[in-house]
């Protein structure tokens, strides 16, 4: 293949935009903020979970508090009644067991209240672990949403870069012939470089010296000739630091 020699001098550049635009898309899957994203989303899912089980810890007590509330009003509501029945008793004996029982409905009300009493400290014990777990859970929320937001801030940077970088390489692309674009388009896909410079008898797709016969072949090969680095596969371009 012919090329001239100026064309094959801007492959070089085609191939430095390309490894840009390979250097910006691993940059950008692999942003520093996503690992500890992933650990504070991990951590913000715990947290959830935790309130979720600190809300039914008060939930129990609350509706456990509210049951006694209800046996404490019927209590009272038997006292209240026993009370008129006592100031309307007929005989003695009927005196007697209202008596007997407003005492065993008073003690019936103390023990209730007693309970009620460890019961109210549970649901305000639960209800201040509900609020620490918020809290906490905020806290979480907070640091994931800024990390969201430095991780979108650094993508939209990147973003911008490739958008640039690609325009400017789709332009240089189109400026040069097009079977020599495919030649290096089909040597990068292959090899994983499309052009490198030789210099100093030095290939650059390898980092490897050429041998005296390959530098023969190279040496042979008129200006506008495409050579193919015998090493790398890729396109070998040739300028005067090139040591032939």
């Amino acid at each position: 293949m012919k090329a001239r020699p100026e064309d094959q001098l801007a492959l070089l550049t085609l191939q430095k935009r390309d490894n840009h635009i390979t250097q910006l898309t691993h940059a950008r899957k692999n942003i520093a903020e996503h690992a500890e994203l992933a650990d504070v989303t991990a951590s913000l899912r715990e947290s959830s979970q935790a309130l979720i089980a600190a809300q039914g810890v008060l939930e129990d007590a609350k509706i456990e508090l509210s049951r006694l509330e209800d046996d404490v009003r019927v209590v009272d509501e038997r006292i209240a009644k026993d009370k008129e029945r006592e100031a309307s008793a007929a005989s003695a004996k009927d005196l007697q067991a209202l008596e007997a029982e407003l005492a065993s409905l008073a003690t019936r009300k103390s023990n209730l209240e007693d309970i009620e009493l460890v019961v109210m400290q549970s649901v305000e014990d639960a209800q201040l672990a509900v609020d620490d777990v918020i809290v906490e859970r905020d806290g979480i929320e907070a640091r994931r949403a800024a990390l969201a937001a430095t991780i979108a801030e650094r993508e939209a940077q990147i973003d911008a870069e490739l958008a640039a970088e690609h325009a400017a390489r789709n332009e240089l692309a189109a400026s040069l012939p097009v079977d020599l674009v495919e030649l290096y388009e089909r040597q990068r896909a292959r090899y994983g470089i499309g052009a490198a410079l030789l210099t100093r008898r030095v290939t650059g797709g390898s980092g490897v010296e050429l041998t005296s016969t390959d530098l023969d072949a190279v040496r042979a090969a008129a200006p506008d000739d495409v050579v193919i680095c015998p090493d790398s596969s890729c396109i070998l371009v040739r300028t005067n630091e090139s040591g032939l």
